[in-house]
């Protein structure tokens, strides 16, 4: 069946984006894939759905020259391992325990800045909550720590994805359509054809597709749902990151993440730098890559491990 196949992901086309190093480590059994460049303090970037390193080049690009910059590829996404249905759960809870078992294997010494998007909201502030102790600085973009603020619900196009099996599994597995479609909606500027690329690579078979799938049909929206309780744990107790330095850098056009998103977040952590970039998207290291990074170093530079 055209569905069991496996492609080689071909980095050709766009590996002068991406000229970094590939390191794995086993995690829970499969092949966890991350960039691992230059040395110093950690800063261990976690990406969402559905891309994956390559999404952080930018930034890889400009702190490795004094960073130590790491940013990981969940299993099924990037260039790490993609297991089916049997043999893994696709599930929250499998994310983060295998960012924990990563950091774990790591084994840094220091305090890290962790910087999250989209998913990897959830997944490594989770991870945050479990080990305050690790975490010197947190960097937020366009991405939840809570249910969706009052008056809010998922877009239509996700709940469509999300919910209707008999149109999601051959539109994002046989077609491609959530990774296709946010090259052109989750960014606000025309993106090169090696960034697009680049971008949806990794998901060039049914079957290397099927994470982007599974997390469209993780999103918890009532108790029922198999993740809700962990957003629950992470929305009931992010307030305890609240004594840890925090930027909030939001792309303002986000069509998911939104300024409500964006407004609860300066809400809840009234004491965080933020910065909303109005003419950038869901994808805002795409859109606004020089302002983000110079936004960093500032951060990075006021608020001292």
């Amino acid at each position: 069946m055209v569905k069991a196949v496996k492609k080689q992901i071909d980095l050709t086309d766009f590996l002068h984006l991406y000229p970094f190093k590939s390191n794995y480590f086993n995690v829970n059994g499969f092949k966890y894939h991350f960039v691992d460049e230059g040395i110093g303090e950690p800063v261990v970037m976690v990406h969402g759905n559905p891309t994956w390193s390559f999404y952080f080049r930018s930034l890889i690009k400009e702190f490795s020259k004094n960073y130590r910059t790491i940013a990981v590829d969940h299993i099924g996404c990037g260039l790490s391992e993609k297991p089916g249905t049997r043999q893994y759960g696709f599930k929250l809870k499998n994310r983060v325990d295998d960012f924990e078992e990563f950091m774990n294997q790591l084994n840094l010494k220091e305090k890290i800045t962790l910087v999250v998007h989209d998913w990897g909201g959830a997944i490594g502030l989770i991870y945050a909550l479990r080990n305050l102790d690790k975490i010197g600085r947190v960097i937020v973009t366009n991405t939840s720590c809570f249910f969706p603020p009052e008056g809010k619900t998922i877009p239509k196009r996700l709940k469509i994805v999300r919910n209707i099996s008999t149109f999601a599994t051959p539109a994002v597995l046989g077609f491609n359509l959530f990774s296709v479609s946010a090259l052109y909606m989750a960014s606000e500027k025309k993106l090169s054809k090696s960034v697009k690329k680049g971008l949806k690579a990794p998901y060039n078979c049914w079957n290397n597709r099927l994470a982007t799938l599974k997390f469209v049909q993780d999103i918890p929206i009532d108790k029922t749902d198999n993740s809700y309780d962990l957003i629950k744990f992470l929305d009931e107790n992010s307030f305890k990151l609240s004594d840890i330095p925090m930027f909030i850098c939001w792309g303002g056009k986000d069509f998911v993440f939104d300024r409500a998103y964006y407004n609860e977040w300066v809400n809840r952590f009234p004491h965080a730098q933020a910065s909303c970039i109005n003419y950038a998207g869901h994808y805002l290291l795409e859109d606004a890559p020089d302002e983000v990074t110079a936004a960093i170093k500032d951060f990075l530079s006021n608020n001292p491990l």
